[in-house]
């Protein structure tokens, strides 16, 4: 018995030993946790965050006894969320072992590779390109890539600060987003897009109405290179902006021209434009009084309607705009009815290709620039874009992924776990603006570098020279077919 209790006590005492070791380590991570800056859920959520990290480690040693594999999860997968943190990160994006992608799936881009493509020497960057030469100041745009539409109070105030200051280390533009221009999205001095929603926050007047004060004195700020006049938005086509009450602070109220704690909800078209006649108008209006490009957003829903929307500005031609944003069906936002998310509006994967040709058919070609966006996130995407007809590419979900967005799917509840979409500071303390815009510019450079990889891989020097030649679409019979003859290109159809 002496034996056996003295065993027990022994036992006793290093149980009590591993648990304080234990609680030290567990203390000791916490203040690890909580002072690091390179991860928000670590920092928001001490030591349990780290189980995340390696829950997702080890999925891929376990993952081929599971079924959420690398490809399946939705709106965006495994995979695609890794690349850009992989990017973000300044991590290299080799695999190892072979592809997950399943290549047989119809609709699956593959791009042809060309049997001498250039040599290093030969490789080259894509030149900047000019919007709106016939504005008063033009727009030099340094970058084929670059960040989409993201308000401020959608997005929190460091999200946008760290957006700003990378955008300008990697040279693309930021887009306000329908919510007015912030002091954040100036912070970094990168160039600025300045979307009008239907609301016109930021320049409107008392009535809801556009301010031409207002305008001007946004215009003045040299950094605001361009305006973009917002019809539709690809995840709610037919409905306004939606920004709840709790998310509408003092200051985003002043920026925004709206009562404080009051949910913003912005008319679902711009009430003066019926027709468009209206939006040529429009268009003329704000690029007179501004001087610099106005182009548009909008989603696009048939051919009849967005050929009849050429039809009249090739009778105005002077009031054309400078760019069409086409945003796809399957568009991100913080808040939308579930049956517009699911079932409004045409993918850009049709869309692009269909506005390309009918720009082009009513001799816009050099006229009109087209961006495409619309969940265009990793290198394939912006490659097939490029090929598929547009000038420049915009990601909105990719730069929140590269701020260290999980997919948590809370944007609209103000709970995001990594402060990206919330105004709680308990959340926003996780996303630390030094180490975030660094991630920032990193994804922007490292996927602009990958599409470079793919341009030179099928034979052309530079991403702008990308055809619809250069990609196959798989279809249903397992077998895959070149784009330019699936959706030939208004000059390949006039030939013939």
């Amino acid at each position: 018995m002496g034996f056996a209790a003295k065993a027990i006590e022994f036992l006793a005492v290093g149980f009590v030993f591993l648990l304080g070791a234990l609680a030290l380590l567990a203390l000791v991570l916490f203040v690890v946790d909580r002072f690091q800056t390179q991860d928000a859920i670590r920092r928001n959520y001490p030591v349990l965050g780290r189980f995340r990290h390696l829950f997702s480690t080890m999925g891929e040693f376990f993952r081929q006894y599971f079924f959420a594999m690398d490809r399946e999860e939705m709106p965006f997968n495994r995979a695609q969320r890794e690349w850009v943190g992989r990017a973000a990160e300044g991590a290299g994006n080799t695999v190892a072992f072979g592809s997950t992608r399943n290549t047989s799936v119809p609709g699956t881009a593959i791009f042809v590779n060309a049997p001498f493509p250039p040599l290093d020497d030969q490789y080259a960057s894509s030149e900047p390109m000019m919007i709106g030469a016939g504005a008063r100041v033009p727009y030099l745009a340094p970058s084929f890539f670059n960040i989409s539409g993201m308000s401020y109070g959608a997005l929190s105030k460091p999200a946008v600060r760290a957006l700003s200051r990378g955008a300008r280390e990697a040279g693309v533009w930021l887009n306000t987003g329908e919510g007015g221009l912030s002091p954040y999205h100036l912070e970094g001095g990168c160039d600025v897009v300045f979307q009008i929603g239907t609301a016109k926050y930021g320049v409107r007047n008392p009535e809801g109405g556009l301010s031409d004060a207002k305008l001007r004195q946004i215009a003045a700020n040299p950094t605001v290179r361009m305006f973009e006049l917002k019809l539709s938005q690809g995840a709610k086509p037919g409905k306004g902006g939606i920004l709840p009450g709790k998310k509408v602070s003092a200051e985003i109220a002043v920026i925004r021209g709206i009562p404080e704690g009051v949910a913003s909800i912005s008319p679902n078209r711009h009430p003066e434009m019926t027709d468009f006649d209206d939006l040529l108008d429009m268009i003329a209006h704000v690029r007179e009084v501004t001087g610099k490009p106005v182009g548009i957003k909008t989603v696009v829903g048939s051919e009849a309607v967005t050929r009849e929307m050429f039809f009249n500005m090739a009778a105005r031609p002077d009031d054309a705009p400078d760019f069409i944003t086409i945003d796809g069906g399957e568009g991100g936002t913080g808040a939308a009815p579930m049956p517009l998310i699911d079932l409004v509006g045409m993918s850009v994967r049709e869309a692009l290709p269909l506005v390309c040709n009918l720009r082009d058919e009513y001799g816009f070609s050099e006229r009109i620039r087209l961006i495409a966006s619309g969940k265009l996130v990793n290198p394939g995407d912006v490659a097939w874009a490029l090929a598929a007809g547009a000038d420049f590419v915009t990601s909105a979900r990719g730069f929140m992924f590269s701020l260290g967005c999980i997919q948590a799917l809370k944007c609209n509840k103000n709970t995001c776990p990594t402060g990206i979409t919330t105004h709680d500071p308990r959340f926003q303390k996780g996303l630390v603006v030094e180490d975030k815009y660094k991630r920032v510019a990193r994804y922007a450079q490292e996927l602009i570098h990958e599409v470079e990889t793919i341009a030179h891989s099928v034979g052309v020097t530079e991403p702008r020279k990308l055809r619809r030649r250069h990609v196959r679409i798989m279809q249903e019979n397992g077998l895959s077919r070149p784009m330019n003859e699936i959706m030939p290109s208004y000059s390949a159809v006039a030939q013939t």
